[in-house]
């Protein structure tokens, strides 16, 4: 049985057909996983931000029962904490503008509790108590978790972004409405080493 010469154009333009759907179909495919994996990462950065978050009232209850301790410290440790949780980003929306407002929440609270530390260093008695002791751990270990979870957070967004601006990806990367990722930055002023002075 032969051929005719319009059924093989046909079965061509149909097998080209079937091609391109399932090489926009993998590009779609691995845009929905890589934007996954950067949610994913973004919902660690969430949980350990609230983890410190949950701390700061046992903190700030620890600290108030040592008579003469600045209030002023005190509210302004709270008033971060409230300003932090404030401020929600939905994982979709990752830009810089929203991750700008989060981060810079995030260390106002940092900023507060340093500052608070610093306070305690002149109420030996609170520094001497065991719960105090634990939280200061704990918050220790609450910091260095935030920082691995930006990091890892970060490469996952440049794992995303670097696959979304490939070519021919970008091309329906914006069709299919995936957008670039914004990363974590370093504080303004970080690049600056701290003046030592005796």
């Amino acid at each position: 049985m032969k051929l005719s010469k319009g059924w093989i154009i046909l079965i061509v333009v149909v097998g080209v057909i079937l091609l391109l759907i399932s090489w926009a179909t993998g590009i779609n495919n691995n845009l929905v996983t890589k934007e996954e994996g950067v949610n994913q990462a973004w919902a660690n950065v969430e949980n350990v931000y609230q983890r410190r978050l949950d701390l700061i009232p046992n903190l700030v209850n620890t600290v108030k029962g040592v008579a003469n301790f600045e209030q002023q410290t005190l509210t302004a440790v709270i008033e971060a904490r409230a300003k932090a949780t404030s401020v929600q980003i939905n994982p979709k929306n990752l830009d810089e503008g929203s991750l700008q407002k989060f981060q810079e929440a995030q260390n106002g609270v940092s900023s507060a509790i340093g500052r608070l530390m610093v306070v305690v260093e002149k109420y030996p008695e609170l520094k001497a108590t065991q719960n105090f002791s634990e939280l200061q751990a704990q918050l220790e270990g609450t910091e260095n978790r935030i920082t691995v979870e930006r990091m890892k957070f970060n490469e996952s967004a440049q794992a995303y972004n670097t696959y979304l601006r490939r070519f021919p990806n970008s091309m329906f990367a914006g069709m299919l409405g995936f957008q670039k990722k914004a990363y974590f930055q370093a504080q303004t002023g970080a690049e600056k080493a701290p003046q030592v002075q005796f």
